[in-house]
């Protein structure tokens, strides 16, 4: 129950339902700040100090608060405990709910903040579609053919999702070769330990593939909690659809801009972004007038629908969809030429018409994967291929921007290099980072029409990077306002380096108060694969020794005996067998815990900086097991201690930043 993590503070059955782990970490965070600030809380206190909190601070107003509490409640005076402040939150929000006439048509709000507790409803027709996916893409799989089809009338969908299996193998789907199968405990009846590891992969890997997981743990999965489980689901079901809405991927997508400087533009749109952009493309050799901005309004009618279809399959047409007056008319017609192009519907008429805005994402986007009438010649795209050196540039961004995406910013990050340049998404991952070092009064909030409001944005990124001991030499505020790819990278580098180092000061038990340094974790890392009898050693993060894999396999086997199965590990001598056991260690670095952001390709060429970030989060999750779990590795508490004490300590935290980032 999500209740345990709070023992008796959270005994009520009923409470410990209402919440997943993560949301109720965070309103007990609430309550004690609220609770500090004057020595007590009473009920007539609320209503002021709740303003804060997600929804009900935003949907009523404090006199709103004020008079609902004064209508439930006899006695203000009364002494507040968590108990009651959960209850009270409850009702509230219950209250802005119905004040604000939020019905069953809203009830997928929850994809656009999987994590709010405000609805806890799902949609059937949004079931049913990604059940229908699941079925298609999953129907023959060795291991879930049994299981499948699922009955999308059913609720078998959260049965079957609850071993963790099923949505490993939709993320690899969305995204082929993400986890390894091999890593995937896969036995008829799991045990809970292994449950519990596949949705550990799950979750980490969902992260790494840029889903927003923030306030969802494993114990949500095992008991089936279906809003958050289909908020998941749908997330990598939308990844996988918006996947060929990349340049890269689809280099025809250059026939939607002028020049070069537009393809720059279009590179750093979000997908959703660019499906208008191709719908609209399309709409405009047509007599349809309108501009589609959105998957829900603007297609309503089903009239753009109709025209965009009759560019894309002239063949498939009926003269009668143009025509019809009826809009359900319209839109069942629309499904029917879809159907004889071959594209699977996603949605009904009905849901065309309600305007569901994820099922109509999903429809365009499959009618995109299926045809997108587009045909640049090659010559016109050929600028888009890359050199080694920008293949690394571009998988250190997507790391970058997954890392920031899962520290739980506001701004969803699509593009680091675009999405940074006002500033304001990295003030937000320096406040999660080092909680209220960002001095939000001098702050400019997006959307920033004038540029000097940017460069002060990106000043004060640069100050407290300074403030933080990042090397910043020649670095300039204007410099990210311009896009400076090799700048941003460092900055980011940096701050990724500096919250591993600042999680691993928090476990001060270990620690002793002492900061952490990059020799620290190296030292750490030889001396628990020297502990179990081996003479492999890592001489540095950059030792090339290491792109076969073996150390961290080792590595990872001293933390957790069990978590390795040798017999799937190869020499690692070929490429081939390089990339096996790459794949293979990162998945069950997830497996075990692990929130890591790297590719099989850092392993096997040594990113040195992707090295350290994967030994300091084994550092990092191995510190976090409970002692006895440790020694049963083979540490004590004076082995940990002794080592970090003599620890090399003559490099300074500069200069670290600096060979970091060579």
């Amino acid at each position: 129950m999500a209740g345990n993590y709070f023992g008796v503070l959270v005994s009520d059955p009923w409470l410990q339902n209402q919440f997943t782990q993560v949301e109720l970490r965070s309103l007990k965070s609430h309550f004690l700040t609220m609770r500090r600030e004057t020595g007590s809380l009473t009920l007539g206190d609320l209503p002021s100090r709740m303003s804060k909190l997600k929804n009900v601070g935003e949907n009523l107003t404090e006199d709103e608060r004020a008079a609902f509490l004064h209508d439930s409640y006899q006695n203000l005076g009364d002494e507040v405990d968590f108990e009651l402040f959960l209850r009270v939150y409850l009702n509230i929000q219950a209250h802005a709910t119905s004040r604000m006439g939020k019905g069953a048509k809203n009830s997928s709000a929850f994809l656009k903040s999987p994590t709010s507790t405000l609805l806890h409803t799902i949609s059937e027709s949004e079931k049913a579609s990604y059940v229908g996916h699941i079925n298609n893409y999953l129907g023959e799989d060795s291991f879930l053919k049994k299981f499948l089809p699922i009955d999308p009338s059913t609720n078998d969908l959260f049965e079957v999702a609850k071993d963790g299996v099923l949505i490993c193998k939709l993320i690899n789907v969305a995204v082929p070769g993400t986890i390894d199968e091999r890593a995937i405990n896969t036995k008829t009846v799991l045990n809970p330990w292994e449950r519990n590891e596949n949705h550990t992969l799950c979750l980490n890997s969902a992260k790494a593939i840029g889903c927003t997981v923030v306030n969802i743990g494993t114990q949500d999965f095992i008991e089936g909690r279906r809003h958050l489980v289909l908020g998941v689901i749908s997330q990598i079901i939308k990844i996988q659809l918006l996947a060929d809405l990349d340049l890269k991927k689809t280099p025809q997508l250059v026939e939607l801009v002028g020049d070069n400087q537009d393809v720059e533009e279009l590179m750093g749109l979000p997908p959703e972004k660019i499906l208008l952009r191709w719908m609209n493309f399309h709409l405009k050799k047509t007599e349809y007038k309108k501009t589609v901005t959105n998957f829900s309004s603007d297609v309503k009618d089903a009239e753009a629908y109709a025209y965009l279809l009759n560019v894309l399959a002239p063949e498939h047409s009926n003269p009668s969809t143009l025509v019809v007056r009826d809009a359900l008319k319209r839109a069942t017609l629309v499904l029917e030429h879809a159907d004889r192009m071959g594209c699977k519907r996603y949605l009904t008429a009905k849901d065309i018409l309600e305007g569901s805005p994820n099922l109509n994402l999903a429809f365009v986007a499959h009618i995109f994967q299926h045809r997108n009438g587009l045909s640049t010649p090659e010559k016109l795209v050929s600028f888009l291929e890359i050199s080694p050196d920008e293949a690394q540039v571009t998988r250190e961004e997507s790391a970058f921007r997954f890392w920031i995406n899962s520290l739980g910013v506001a701004t969803y990050i699509n593009n680091v290099f675009e999405d940074v340049r006002n500033g304001w998404v990295l003030l937000e991952a320096l406040d999660k980072v080092s909680p209220g070092i960002v001095n939000w009064k001098v702050a400019n909030k997006p959307p920033i029409k004038m540029p000097f409001k940017k460069v002060e944005n990106c000043n004060q990124v640069v100050k407290i990077g300074k403030q933080l001991k990042f090397s910043l030499v020649n670095i300039a505020g204007n410099d990210i306002v311009q896009g400076n790819k090799k700048l941003i990278l460092a900055y980011l580098w940096q701050l990724m380096r500096f919250n591993m180092l600042q999680l691993l000061k928090y476990l001060r038990s270990y620690s002793h108060g002492k900061e952490f340094t990059d020799s620290d974790i190296l030292d750490w890392a030889n001396t628990k694969v020297k502990s179990t009898g081996s003479q492999t050693c890592m001489k540095s993060f950059k030792d090339k020794s290491l792109s076969d894999g073996i150390f961290f396999l080792e590595l990872l086997s001293a933390v957790q005996p069990r978590v390795v199965n040798w017999r799937l590990v190869t020499k690692g001598q070929t490429d081939e067998e390089k990339q096996m056991n790459a794949t293979y260690i990162i998945s069950i670095a997830r497996k075990i815990g692990c929130s890591i952001f790297l590719l099989p390709e850092d392993i096997i060429e040594v990113n040195q900086k992707m090295m350290l970030t994967l030994t300091a989060s084994i550092m990092y999750w191995f510190f976090k097991q409970p002692i006895e779990d440790q020694r049963s590795c083979g540490s004590s508490d004076s082995d940990i201690g002794n080592q970090l004490e003599t620890s090399s300590t003559s490099t300074t935290y500069d200069t670290e930043s600096e060979s970091s980032t060579d």
